[in-house]
């Protein structure tokens, strides 16, 4: 299993309510969309990014990117988006067996978290691995075979489950600890996500200071 089987998968089908509504990946960071900002980081580690996003795809446009909806349609949370992922790349790519999925108003995620995720998978032999900093699990932050979109759909349509860490629970899962202090200027958690607008100012502090 090497990077280029993998499919990066953009998660931004939420509501953004902490953030007032719409397209929270739309909203500026240093002049330019946090989409564009997490595009720049994942998109070196991957094959090929795909967008998991709901209503008009015309809004993203300007990125080029494939988009697929969530599936079940109802605003399930992540686990919808990521099986909207699974079910995209069993469908139009069987050749890779991994997704990658990250959310997109993470606009610090480390430069070689793809590899990481797969060291580890290999490894200890895991099903999934996700990523773990400050002593926090980032259940979004995964590397998802391909195989498990048939569980995935059952579990959300069948049990009506909505929480990712009880469908991990069932399987084996690696994780990997990434540093906070790796940015360049210092103590910042690689997967500090723009929830809210005071985020969106800090992210925007902290954009500055690097620049």
């Amino acid at each position: 299993m090497t990077e280029e089987t993998v499919i990066g998968l953009l998660l931004a089908g939420g509501r953004a309510t902490r953030m007032g509504g719409g397209d929270k990946c739309l909203r500026l960071l240093a002049g330019r969309p946090l989409l564009a900002h997490v595009i720049e980081r994942l998109g070196p580690q991957v094959s090929l990014l795909l967008l998991n996003a709901n209503g008009d795809r015309a809004r993203f446009s300007t990125f080029g990117l494939p988009v697929a909806a969530d599936s079940p349609a109802d605003f399930a949370g992540p686990l919808a988006g990521i099986l909207a992922g699974l079910e995209w790349a069993r469908r139009e790519r069987p050749g890779h067996p991994l997704l990658l999925s990250v959310p997109t108003d993470a606009p610090f995620l480390p430069r070689d978290l793809a590899a990481r995720l797969q060291a580890a998978r290999r490894a200890e032999g895991a099903d999934i691995a996700m990523a773990t900093s400050g002593g926090r699990t980032h259940p979004v932050v995964g590397l998802w075979p391909v195989a498990l979109a048939k569980a995935l759909r059952a579990a959300l349509v069948e049990e009506g489950l909505r929480k990712v860490d009880i469908w991990t629970a069932r399987y084996r899962v690696a994780t990997v600890d990434f540093p906070i202090g790796d940015f360049p200027i210092g103590a910042v958690d690689p997967f500090f996500n723009a929830n809210r607008p005071e985020d969106l100012a800090e992210a925007e502090r902290l954009a500055t200071l690097a620049s």
